[in-house]
């Protein structure tokens, strides 16, 4: 059995990314219902706002789900770490700093720990503190990014050659090829944000959902490099004046002022590109249509086998 599907008793070696403040009960319900596994992501939402779509989440399904801690972004993140093991949350996905000391506690209550890494230090730090399983992020994902800006395709063989824990692939995957590739690049599955965009169940703006369907190989940028500070949006006019403010000599507390949640909720809810902001990674040039998360997932899966099929006689011809 694929040892991701093993750990997190799923069906399919296949992770919703953490959505920060736009993160829903009804599509995490629906990627976990479909196989895979759905995330919550906490991002700077209050306790009381988790536990509520985590209670939501399941009463629309049994499957096992999990929820992503943004440690040095949330200002809970011990209350949320609390909560995860009140509600016996199945698994626990943490980013954004140093897990080290959250790990122990969340597996001595019997939760699994997916440490999520952006070089090969961090992931052998995370894997020595006794995570589960790691997701090792590409500098095409969307949302809040590493600066060191190391891509996919040379960062999961990097990292996999150095840990022995189950490795998911994300950044810049959406498809059956995109699975594949991380097959063989020694993951042992993906983890996709941009892709659940566009799905039926997702409740975003239609606005958000077009915009990832049409978007080209270069629509989108990243914004905050000056300050250390970065994230992968689609192009938009509120992105091109923060881009513009950065060249000014944008200070930290301005920025972080502009990238707030309230302008993420503003562009992904609200469809509203110069107030906010619509966090898109690189693959948004390759999603075109809007399946059901189920259909996504087993296209994935034949196609992910097929593309193996097809490979292989292309190394014998």
């Amino acid at each position: 059995m694929n040892a991701i599907c093993n750990l997190l008793q799923i069906k399919y070696p296949i992770i919703q990314g953490g959505m920060g403040n736009i993160s829903n009960a009804q599509l995490t319900a629906a990627v976990s219902e479909a196989g895979g596994l759905g995330t919550i992501g906490c991002g700077t939402l209050s306790p009381a706002e988790v536990e509520a779509i985590i209670c939501e989440t399941k009463r629309l399904t049994n499957k096992p789900f999990a929820i992503n801690i943004p440690i040095q972004v949330s200002p809970y993140t011990k209350e949320l770490v609390m909560l995860a093991i009140q509600h016996q949350v199945g698994a626990v996905s943490l980013s954004a700093g140093n897990p080290a000391s959250i790990i122990p506690i969340l597996k001595g209550n019997s939760i699994k720990v997916m440490a999520v890494v952006a070089s090969v230090k961090h992931a052998k730090k995370a894997a020595a503190a006794g995570a589960d399983m790691l997701v090792a992020e590409g500098f095409e994902a969307a949302g809040i990014n590493s600066n060191l800006e190391l891509t996919t395709f040379t960062l999961i063989p990097q990292i996999v050659e150095q840990v022995s824990i189950p490795v998911a692939a994300a950044g810049g995957i959406a498809d059956g090829k995109g699975l594949a590739a991380a097959w063989m690049l020694g993951a042992h599955g993906v983890q996709m944000g941009t892709r659940f965009i566009s799905v039926k169940e997702a409740p975003f703006h239609d606005t958000y959902k077009k915009r990832v369907m049409t978007a080209a190989d270069t629509e989108t940028m990243i914004i905050g490099r000056s300050i250390g500070q970065m994230r992968r949006i689609l192009r938009s006019p509120y992105g091109e004046q923060i881009a513009v403010r950065e060249a000014e000599g944008i200070t930290k507390e301005e920025y972080q002022q502009l990238t707030s949640e309230v302008q993420h909720v503003n562009g992904a809810l609200k469809g509203d590109g110069v107030q906010g902001f619509m966090n898109g990674g690189q693959i948004a040039g390759l999603i075109t249509d809007m399946p059901t998360v189920e259909e996504l997932l087993e296209k994935m899966m034949w196609d992910a086998k097929k593309q193996l099929e097809h490979g292989w006689k292309q190394c014998n011809v």
